[in-house]
């Protein structure tokens, strides 16, 4: 599985709570959100890959890999370097992870993480609760709505009447006041933070996308 986002001067995310039959089957390699920004002065780069939505994960498994993929680039549509920041578990806290120049192992679930000895990698792995809000229920009203609408996804955002536009609204809001789905529900967390220089070999402009592989 992977979520793929773009990282400019700020920061980005991406999420996917619900997913498919395949990553739901395994928890440990089900990837719900991604994100990445750089610290005040970009010179690092903060990473996090969560996983096990609706705390269907109690840890992270020394059966999978989790990969943070960046390439590097120095402006939108050039073809750029690639780097990878990688991570492996020996159980459900003892963690090696490296990059380009980097690696750190060690136990990684301390909230003050491990740090190699120039600290150009700094890893934290466990669980936490899940930042990302969504009202579900809403969203699937609207989903329904859309879908009812006969309203077609054209690669751009689609031309809707004032009538239907206030149906979809409705279907959104039906629920009342937004409730955060997810609130109360535990991921597992996988922070990284790396050393810019050594992942942004090909331009300040970075893109970013999160995999899980499972070992065979």
């Amino acid at each position: 599985m992977f979520t793929a986002l773009m990282l400019g001067a700020a920061g980005a995310l991406a999420a996917d709570h619900i997913d498919s039959p395949g990553p739901i089957a395994d928890p440990t390699a089900d990837i719900t959100d991604l994100y990445a920004w750089t610290n005040t002065n970009a010179t690092k780069i903060n990473l996090i890959m969560d996983i096990g939505p609706l705390g269907s994960a109690t840890s992270f498994s020394d059966a999978v890999t989790y990969v943070f993929d960046i390439e590097s680039t120095t402006a939108y549509g050039v073809v750029g370097t690639q780097a990878q920041v990688a991570c492996e578990f020996y159980d459900g806290v003892n963690i090696e992870c490296w990059g380009p120049g980097v690696y750190v192992t060690g136990d990684a679930s301390n909230p003050a993480g491990i740090s190699n000895t120039a600290n150009s990698i700094k890893v934290f792995a466990g669980p936490r609760n899940d930042p990302f809000f969504m009202e579900f229920t809403g969203f699937t009203n609207a989903v329904a709505a859309v879908v009812g609408a006969g309203v077609v996804p054209n690669g751009t955002c689609p031309a809707v009447d004032a009538t239907t536009s206030q149906a979809l609204v409705d279907a959104l809001t039906a629920s009342g006041s937004p409730v955060d789905t997810f609130a109360g529900s535990t991921v597992q967390s996988l922070v990284v933070q790396v050393d810019k220089v050594l992942v942004a070999e090909g331009g300040p402009l970075l893109a970013i996308h999160a995999s899980t592989y499972v070992k065979n």
